[in-house]
């Protein structure tokens, strides 16, 4: 038995109670935030609060697991457990400013900026903003909202459709790049071009109907300093991989609206060039961690199965 993977009660007749990979990535990073936000972090404004919220995310997979284990029938109790990722996701983006401010309190932008100014010759969003029309940027926002869609659409096909194999490995990438995500967020805290190069722009961001509203939603988030790298590119990165190896027709379907997604990053004026090509890497990372999880789970599943009398060949 995995020790990683599962563990059993003591009482006679227990059943096993086996975590997947993103039940691990969720107890581990979720806890190591609760502990810091109790420990070296406590004097953070909202720390208690945040460290709540961690330990409770860290303890429901163990929980709803252990239920599962008892009650294999019940399809909800399934449901929940497999889909722990998503409130922990929801909730967990605007509990960061305690850890981020503990960790790293000033800003990166400047070096960011400067980043883009190098490799680039000039501010990307800035230039955007100067040759986008209305109607595109318009387009552009609505796909950058496709940001919340898209993953939530893959995992669902994946869940119903009996791809568990994939649907795990897919959960654990997920699972990965939001926790080294958010770890370079408190690292690299920065806040983006639509805030630290106001000046630069010479309009507000200018759509048809929409973009105003969608613009202004996007600045009232309980955390701000979210940029390096970008998450939205990542995601969308990660679900571009996913679906393209196992729900092709969810990647065509998405494939236009996932690059304008990106590329609304840039014109919506939300993230640096920099906060985009770092977010390549990571997602290689990531997908590369995740296969070699399944790989070896796969593995060691078919070791420990037992084989039967009718499997025995004789000469």
């Amino acid at each position: 038995m995995n020790p990683w993977t599962s563990y059993s009660r003591a009482r006679a007749g227990a059943r096993d109670v086996h975590l997947r990979g993103v039940d691990i990535v969720i107890v581990v990073s979720c806890g190591l935030a609760a502990l810091a936000l109790v420990g070296p972090a406590r004097w953070a404004p909202g720390s208690t609060r945040s460290a709540v919220h961690f330990a409770i995310f860290a303890l429901g997979p163990l929980v709803l697991r252990t239920l599962a284990s008892y009650f294999p029938r019940s399809r909800p109790l399934t449901f929940v457990a497999s889909f722990w990722l998503l409130p922990v996701l929801s909730l967990s983006h605007g509990l960061l400013n305690p850890v981020v401010s503990a960790v790293t309190p000033v800003l990166r932008d400047a070096q960011l900026a400067a980043m883009d100014q190098r490799l680039f010759g000039a501010q990307v969003s800035v230039v955007l903003g100067q040759v986008v029309p209305p109607w595109l940027t318009e387009i552009l926002m609505i796909c950058y909202y496709g940001h919340f869609v898209w993953p939530l659409l893959l995992g669902s096909v994946l869940y119903f459709t009996g791809r568990r194999d994939a649907f795990d490995e897919y959960l654990l990438a997920l699972s990965l790049f939001f926790s080294f995500n958010y770890l370079f967020y408190a690292l690299v805290p920065a806040i983006g071009p639509r805030y630290f190069l106001f000046h630069s722009f010479s309009e507000p961001l200018r759509g048809l109907w929409v973009t105003p509203f969608l613009d202004s939603v996007m600045r009232t988030p309980p955390f701000a300093r979210d940029c390096f790298p970008s998450g939205h590119t990542g995601t969308t990165l990660v679900v571009f991989v996913y679906s393209y190896r196992f729900a092709p027709r969810v990647f065509r379907v998405m494939l236009l609206p996932g690059l304008g997604l990106i590329a609304a990053t840039l014109v919506g004026r939300f993230h640096y060039a920099t906060d985009l090509l770092c977010a390549v890497p990571l997602v290689t990372v990531v997908v590369g961690l995740a296969v070699g999880w399944s790989r070896a789970t796969a593995r060691r599943e078919a070791i420990a199965r037992p084989v039967t009398m009718d499997a025995i060949v004789r000469p």
